[in-house]
């Protein structure tokens, strides 16, 4: 005899069982379909703003026109010429200058920015770190007719401790990356001082019971941390000195070739009529130097957050 138990049946006392819930992956497609609408003014402005110009500078660019004529082609003569002769000279006197002037500067905030943590005193750091940010701003035309008057052929500091007699110059390529010096330092202290900070104390004492000397700390542990944000530092004083024009282009005019000062020459004419193509090649050129340095920049900002963060 087959026996049968009978359904449980439910009362209204009972509550209902909870609904199912919603799969994930709809809710996370509404969530970014709900999300676009938002960052569509972004890319509007960057195509306006950067995306337009960038278009119209690689188009002209590639641009030739006949002065005879005025007929226009397609051409690579405008990039040739930008890579030849003394445009070549020019932009390799940019790049020497940046580097120059991104290594030393590297060099000096890092010391400067890790001694001034060192001393433990808070209106050290508020005063450098203010000092820092006004001097990082300070460039262009001020500071070069700054440092003319103070350094120049008949400055106050030449005069009073006769640089002259030595052979000391302003007007140089020395001068120049002293002037660089002048507000990429400061750029590079407020620029390392986060990831300093991010040196933990645990592990100094760490390497400490180990019986390393602080030497050691910094050569094993210190530094390998730190190689990423100094390497992006050291890109961001490049990227910065690279495109760096008005202090340049008053202290120095066109005795020392840079790349810069000779875009500025072909775009007014001072050189050749009729060449603002060929300051455009020039500038693609600067473009894709730049685009360089971002893509060098980026990964080792995103290795120094997840290292420091």
């Amino acid at each position: 005899m087959a026996v049968t138990t009978p359904t449980p049946t439910r009362t209204s006392e009972e509550p209902a069982p909870p609904a199912a819930p919603r799969p994930a992956r709809r809710r996370g497609a509404a969530v970014r379909r709900w999300r676009w609408p938002a960052v569509v003014p972004f890319f509007a402005f960057m195509a306006v703003c950067f995306g337009l110009p960038a278009c119209t500078l690689a188009y002209n660019a590639f641009t030739v026109i006949d002065p005879d004529t005025g007929a226009s082609h397609h051409s690579l003569e405008n990039v040739r010429t930008s890579l030849s002769g003394a445009y070549a000279t020019g932009l390799a006197g940019s790049v020497k200058l940046s580097l120059l002037s991104a290594v030393v500067a590297t060099v000096l905030g890092t010391v400067i920015a890790q001694a001034v943590l060192a001393s433990r005193r808070s209106a050290l750091r508020k005063a450098v770190v203010s000092a820092s940010g006004v001097f990082a701003n300070f460039s262009g035309a001020p500071l070069a007719f700054a440092f003319i008057a103070t350094l120049g052929t008949t400055g106050t500091v030449t005069r009073l401790l006769h640089l002259k007699a030595t052979g000391f110059s302003l007007y140089t390529f020395a001068g120049l990356v002293l002037a660089y010096l002048y507000f990429m330092v400061p750029l590079m202290i407020v620029t390392i001082l986060p990831a300093l900070d991010g040196v933990r104390a645990q592990w100094r004492e760490a390497a400490a019971s180990c019986g390393a000397t602080r030497a050691q700390f910094w050569r094993h542990v210190g530094l390998p941390v730190l190689m990423p944000s100094l390497l992006g530092g050291a890109v961001l004083m490049f990227g910065t000195a690279f495109a760096s024009h008005a202090t340049a282009a008053v202290m120095t005019g066109s005795s020392v070739p840079l790349i810069t000062i000779q875009i500025a020459n072909a775009l007014s004419g001072n050189v050749l009529v009729g060449q603002e193509n060929l300051a455009l090649a020039m500038s693609l050129n600067m473009v894709v130097i730049a685009l360089l340095v971002m893509a060098v920049q980026i990964p080792l900002q995103r290795r120094s957050n997840r290292w420091l963060g």
